[in-house]
C-alpha cells in the first residue's frame, strides 16, 4: 500500500465535442497532469482510437484506457491493437479491461454466459500474446511483439471480480464514487501479493469558493445510490441515512438537491485546492496510486485549468 500522494490525472469526457478532444489532451499535458484516461462507453467513442489519437499529440502524459469490455474483442485482435499501441508509444499506456456494463453488453449481444471465467481467460491469454507466447493457437509475429507488456488493469467491482484483479492484473480501476473507505474495502477483496496500482475516478471541481465547488459536482451524483453502486456506499458511516434519503425522493433531481453538502464533499473531489489536495492525500493513504478527476461543469476545458490548481 502506498503512503505517497497519488499521481493526479483527468478523464477525457465521453461526450466532449470531437473538435475539442485533441485540444483537451494537449491542455491536460501542458497543465501538468500526470495521466489522461479515455472512456469506452457504448454509443460514444472507441477506447483504442481515442488513446492512439491523444498519444499522438502529446509527449509526456500517461494515457489510460478505461475500460475495454473483454467480450467485445477477440483476444488475438485485442493483442494486435494493444501491441501496436505499445510499439508506437512505448511505456505510456495503461490498459483497463473489464466485464463491461451488463445492460450494454446484452444490448450489443455479447454478454458471456460465465463473465468471471471469461474475463480471467481473456486477460491471461492477452498477457501471453503480448509477451510473445502462444495462446489459443495464435501467436504474434516477432516483429509485432512489444518490448514490454503494458500494465493490464481490471475495471471491476464486487468481491469475486476484485479478487480476480488481485490474482491476474497489474492494478484495479475503481469507478466513482471512490472514498478512502471504499478503497480499503476493495483492497481487502483484491488482496494483492505484490505491487498493484489502484486507479480511482471521482467527479471533481476546484474553486476558491468551496460552496461553488460542491454545487458544481452535485448534478454528477444524481445516480449514486442505485443498486450497482451499493458496494461503494456500504463502508460509509452514513450509508443507512443515504439509503433512506434515496428512498424518500421520487426523482433523481430531488435526491441530489437534498444531499447534504458534507456528503457531497465525501463522495466527490470538491472544494478549495487545499481541501481537494487533502482529500487526495487521504485516498493515497488508503492505497490509491492514481486519482482521476471527472471534470464537473459545462465547460471541461475551463474545468481543467481550475482542477490544475491542486498540482
Amino acid at each position: 500500500m502506498t503512503t505517497m500522494r497519488p499521481r493526479i490525472g483527468v478523464v477525457l469526457p465521453r461526450d466532449l465535442p470531437s473538435p475539442l478532444v485533441l485540444e483537451y489532451a494537449r491542455t491536460a499535458e501542458r497543465l501538468g497532469f500526470d495521466e489522461l484516461w479515455v472512456v469506452e462507453d457504448l454509443g460514444y467513442r472507441g477506447g483504442m482510437v481515442q488513446a492512439t489519437a491523444v498519444l499522438g499529440v502529446t509527449t509526456r502524459i500517461r494515457v489510460g484506457i478505461g475500460i475495454l469490455p473483454a467480450a467485445v474483442r477477440n483476444v488475438a485482435f485485442a493483442a494486435m491493437e494493444i501491441a501496436t499501441l505499445e510499439q508506437l508509444f512505448p511505456g505510456r499506456t495503461d490498459v483497463g479491461i473489464g466485464h463491461g456494463m451488463p445492460g450494454w453488453l446484452r444490448q450489443a449481444g455479447c454478454w458471456p454466459e460465465r463473465p468471471l471465467a471469461f474475463l480471467s481467460e481473456h486477460v491471461t491469454a492477452l498477457r501471453a500474446l503480448l509477451g510473445g507466447a502462444e495462446a489459443g493457437g495464435v501467436r504474434l509475429d516477432p516483429s509485432a511483439v512489444p518490448a514490454a507488456v503494458p500494465p493490464l488493469l481490471l475495471g471491476v467491482r464486487g468481491p469475486r471480480s476484485l479478487a480476480l484483479a488481485g490474482q491476474i492484473a497489474d492494478g484495479t480501476i475503481l469507478a466513482e464514487p471512490v472514498t478512502p473507505e471504499y478503497t480499503a474495502a476493495a483492497l481487502d477483496s483484491i488482496a494483492p501479493t505484490g505491487e498493484h496500482s489502484v486507479v480511482t475516478y471521482n467527479i471533481g471541481a476546484v474553486d476558491d469558493d468551496p460552496h461553488a465547488a460542491v454545487e458544481a459536482v452535485r448534478p454528477g451524483l444524481e445516480w449514486i445510490g442505485e443498486a450497482d453502486w451499493a458496494p461503494h456506499l456500504a463502508p460509509l458511516p452514513f450509508a443507512e441515512e443515504f439509503a433512506a434519503l434515496r428512498a424518500r425522493c421520487s426523482t433523481r433531481e430531488e435526491f441530489v438537491a437534498r444531499l447534504p453538502d458534507e456528503w457531497v464533499r465525501l463522495l466527490a473531489l470538491a472544494g478549495t485546492p487545499e481541501q481537494v489536495r487533502d482529500r487526495i492525500d487521504e485516498l493515497g493513504r488508503a492505497g490509491v496510486t492514481s486519482s482521476l478527476f471527472i471534470p464537473a461543469g459545462p465547460d471541461p476545458l475551463a474545468a481543467l485549468t481550475r482542477l490544475a490548481a491542486v498540482l
